[in-house]
């Protein structure tokens, strides 16, 4: 059976290696599914209008710390045509999803024919993770920004992908009260899952088996009759 994981962090900065001890985690799980050769990470930076100076916090990270070879997938401004890029999800052992604006994110993604590329790289079992937009795509109901939608950068409740359920918020820790409010108004009975910075989920075959804790906690949030629920993961 194959298995099929995505591990989302809430927030922090690879540049600073903040999220080391996360990144560890997942250069550990790299190295498993490479067996003897080489790991091989692709970096996506939609969110990021293809950032290389992310790239490149990436690379140093995962490359010059973990010895796991490092490459780019850029579909922002038309350096590279779909098939160069599928030539890359095939020898991908782990898909990393930086930061951004997640609603242009996905609109790229589907225009590009991206989304195709890593839904099927999923399914065979390569390794998804992220952070924040990265990290919270893939659930149904996420509490992003997005300059399609807000242009003072405020927050607000958007549509994912679905392949997870549920309703998520990365930077929990920044965003406690007004995803809190927000959930006090949702249908008594939902659940939501707030990341904090350094923190991380990570989720097999669609269902939560672990947290991570590089530094920050992650919660399961619950609209009880009167109060909200909370429960550290």
């Amino acid at each position: 059976m194959i298995t099929k994981r995505i591990i989302a962090i809430g927030g922090g900065e690879i540049r600073s290696k903040e999220t080391l001890e996360i990144d560890g985690y997942i250069a550990s799980l790299a190295r498993e599914r490479a067996g003897e050769r080489r790991p091989y990470g692709l970096f996506i930076g939609t969110a990021s209008h293809d950032s290389m100076p992310y790239f490149n916090s990436f690379r140093k990270t995962y490359t010059s710390v973990f010895d796991i070879k490092a490459d780019v997938a850029l579909t922002v401004y038309g350096e590279m045509d779909l098939e160069k890029i599928r030539g890359k999800f095939e020898k991908a052992d782990f898909i990393y999803v930086g930061g951004g604006d997640t609603l242009y994110m996905l609109k790229r993604w589907r225009e590009f024919g991206l989304l195709d590329l890593i839904k099927d790289a999923y399914e065979r079992g390569v390794i998804i993770c992220g952070l924040s937009s990265g990290a919270i795509c893939w659930f149904e109901d996420i509490y992003t920004d997005s300059a399609l939608v807000e242009k003072d950068g405020a927050y607000s409740m958007q549509k994912g992908l679905g392949w997870l359920r549920g309703t998520v918020s990365p930077h929990y820790n920044q965003r406690v009260s007004d995803f809190d409010e927000i959930m006090k108004n949702m249908p008594v009975g939902t659940t939501a899952y707030g990341i904090e910075n350094l923190a991380a989920l990570e989720f097999v075959n669609g269902e939560l088996t672990r947290s991570i804790d590089g530094g920050g906690k992650a919660f399961l949030i619950e609209n009880g009759a009167d109060r909200l629920k909370k429960t550290i993961i």
